[in-house]
C-alpha cells in the first residue's frame, strides 16, 4: 500500500512539474492583446510606433514627445495589462513635460508573437535604438523598468548609455523569485527566463533610483534592497511603508520620481548611503 501511495505522489509530482515547465510562460506573462489607439485613451499628443524585429514580428510602442529640455522615458512595463492600461501615468509625466516611449511585449496590446525573456530584451534595445532615430539624445533618456520589465531595463542600461536608470520594485533574480513561491519544485533547474537582474546591476554607470512598496507581496522590498546594495554610486532608494506591489503612486511616488529626475537633470543626483523611506 505505501509503495503504491509513494508511486501515486510521484506520479502527481511528475505530472505537475511537466505542466509548470511547459505552461511557465503563461504563469510568467499575462497579456492584454487588445490593440488600443493612444487616443482611444485620451491621449491625443501621443503617437503609435512599430518596432520591427529580424524575425518578423511587431511589437507595439506609444510616444508621447519631450518639451523642450526634458527627459524621455523609455519605460517596460509589468508582466500584465497592456499600454492602455498605463495611460495615467504616462499622462501624468508628459503633463510635467517628460517624453514617454513606453515599448510593450510581444502578444501585448497588438503587438504579434510570444513573449520571453529573450525576445523582450532584444525588442527593448532596439526600441532604445528607435528612439535615438527619433532624435532624442542618450543624455536625454531615463530607461525605467516596472516590476517583471525592470529585469529587461537593468539589461538595457548595462548596455546602453542613458542619463538614468529607475527601477520599480525590482527582484534580483526572476529564478530566486519563482523559488520562493514554489519551493516544492526544482525552479533553479526549469526556469527558461531567469532575469538575473543581480548579474547586470553592478555595471550600471548611470544614476540609479530604486522605488519599492514596504507592503509588496509579489516581489519583497528586500529584493530591492538587496539590488540596491549590489549597485554602485550614485544610487538612491525610496520605499513606500503602506504600498504593496502597485500602489505606491497613491504614497507619493510620482512626486519621489520626479524630483530625482530633477535632481539628475541638475547633475545633483549625488549619493545614498541610508535608503530613505517615504511616509
Amino acid at each position: 500500500m505505501l509503495k503504491t501511495v509513494l508511486l501515486i505522489a510521484c506520479g502527481a509530482y511528475a505530472l505537475i512539474g511537466a505542466a509548470m515547465y511547459f505552461g511557465q510562460r503563461k504563469l510568467m506573462y499575462h497579456p492584454d492583446p487588445t490593440h488600443t489607439d493612444p487616443s482611444a485613451e485620451g491621449l491625443n499628443n501621443v503617437s503609435e510606433r512599430v518596432i520591427q524585429s529580424p524575425d518578423g514580428e511587431r511589437v507595439i510602442a506609444w510616444y508621447g514627445k519631450a518639451e523642450p529640455g526634458q527627459p524621455t522615458l523609455l519605460y517596460f512595463h509589468g508582466n500584465a495589462g497592456s499600454l492602455a492600461s498605463r495611460s495615467e501615468r504616462i499622462a501624468k509625466y508628459l503633463a510635467r513635460g517628460r517624453g514617454m516611449f513606453m515599448m510593450t511585449y510581444r502578444g501585448f496590446a497588438g503587438s504579434s508573437g510570444a513573449p520571453s525573456e529573450a525576445a523582450n530584451v532584444a525588442d527593448a534595445k532596439r526600441a532604445y535604438d528607435a528612439l535615438l532615430k527619433e532624435g532624442v539624445k542618450p543624455d536625454d533618456i531615463i530607461i525605467y523598468g516596472e516590476s517583471i520589465g525592470s529585469g529587461v531595463a537593468v539589461q538595457v542600461a548595462a548596455e546602453k548609455k542613458s542619463a538614468g536608470l529607475i527601477l520599480d520594485a525590482p527582484y534580483t533574480a526572476m529564478v530566486e523569485l519563482a523559488s520562493g513561491q514554489y519551493p516544492w519544485l526544482p525552479v533553479r533547474l526549469l526556469l527558461q527566463d531567469r532575469y538575473e537582474s543581480r548579474r547586470y546591476i553592478a555595471s550600471i554607470k548611470c544614476p540609479l533610483l530604486i522605488i519599492h512598496g514596504e507592503r509588496d507581496e509579489i516581489i519583497p522590498v528586500a529584493m530591492g534592497r538587496a539590488m540596491f546594495a549590489l549597485a554602485a554610486e550614485p544610487k538612491s532608494i525610496v520605499t513606500f511603508p503602506e504600498a504593496g506591489h502597485a500602489d505606491h503612486y497613491m504614497f507619493g511616488s510620482y512626486d519621489a520620481i520626479n524630483a530625482w529626475i530633477d535632481k539628475v537633470r541638475a547633475g545633483q543626483a549625488g549619493t545614498s548611503k541610508q535608503a530613505p523611506t517615504a511616509k
